[in-house]
């Protein structure tokens, strides 16, 4: 078994490795003058089982093209099995056609991670479960809540807690939490726009009065809505609101949004490579969900189970 990684998340995949008490693979990806990519693997790995380590974060279409050509290479010098290791997949959120003539651009992603080489994928907490059955490859997907609820019982264990999901489609992957944390009582966020342009009218279902309210997702962006999600449940009698999400894309003026919210705490995982803002900020605490990942990559190696990591 070797680990290799792209730019992407460096400080991820050298963690990964560490866990995994081995060496990266020796390897070079860096630009031409013209910024075409170009990855160069500077030891064998013919017959070897290599896990590649790159999320498809911002630059999303650099990184993804950094991915598809490390497999591509690996490919051409005989790696014996390939598996792309994507903590944060890219265009996820592009799984559905939402009106007429437009694409389903993680399919296409999907695809073309396949026809590039990719033998297995491995990513966590991929924004829509159908999406492992857009790969005709075998794909598994790790959850962050084993990750989450642990930090959450050794911080807020002793507070009267609510799960909350902050819209509602989100409500299965608020459930599994729940019951992680002794089947939490849980409240949902039901966001109405009534005409285009206006703007949403927060609901809460759910009586979060007086409890500390755990927010769950899976990718937090530009930030609005789970700050307006924050407010409505102060609003409505709230002792606290932290956030716990898996995936820090974070855009635009998210963080200073996110210090200037009633959030008391976000909290994310280290899928993508954190910003200098995000390190710096007093409110975002960072999870590293490197022991996490090495283990699957372990057990996979090993041919036994990963779904019994969420037992």
């Amino acid at each position: 078994m070797k680990i290799m990684a792209a730019n992407s998340n460096l400080p991820l995949a050298r963690a990964i490795a560490g866990y995994l008490e081995m060496p990266l693979v020796d390897a070079q990806v860096r630009r031409f003058a013209d910024e075409e990519i170009f990855v160069e693997i500077h030891e064998n790995v013919r017959g070897e089982d290599v896990f590649v380590v790159q999320s498809t974060s911002y630059p999303a279409n650099d990184n993804l093209m950094e991915l598809l050509i490390c497999i591509d290479a690996l490919k051409r010098a005989s790696a014996k099995r390939i598996t792309a290791v994507v903590p944060y997949f890219g265009y996820a959120r592009q799984d559905r056609k939402p009106g007429p003539r437009t694409p389903i651009s993680a399919k296409l992603v999907a695809n073309l991670i396949t026809e590039a080489g990719a033998d297995r994928v491995l990513a966590v907490d991929l924004h829509a479960g159908q999406i492992q059955g857009f790969f005709d490859i075998p794909t598994d997907n790790l959850f962050g809540a084993p990750v989450m609820a642990a930090d959450i019982q050794a911080r807020y264990g002793d507070k009267d807690l609510m799960v909350v999901s902050p819209d509602v489609g989100g409500v299965v992957r608020a459930r599994a939490l729940a019951k992680r944390l002794d089947n939490a009582p849980l409240a949902i966020v039901d966001k109405r726009r009534d005409r285009p342009g206006e703007s949403e009218v927060m609901n809460i279902i759910g009586d979060v009065k007086g409890r500390h309210c755990i927010m769950i997702d899976d990718i937090i962006d530009s930030g609005g809505t789970l700050c307006n999600a924050a407010q409505s449940l102060l609003d409505e009698g709230a002792a606290s609101v932290t956030a716990y999400i898996t995936h820090g894309v974070l855009s635009g003026g998210a963080v200073a949004r996110v210090d200037g919210s009633a959030l008391k705490e976000l909290v994310i995982t280290d899928s993508i490579k954190p910003t200098d803002a995000a390190k710096d900020s007093e409110k975002i605490r960072i999870l590293t969900i490197a022991p996490l990942i090495g283990e699957a990559v372990r057990r996979i190696a090993d041919e036994s189970s990963v779904s019994s990591l969420f037992d």
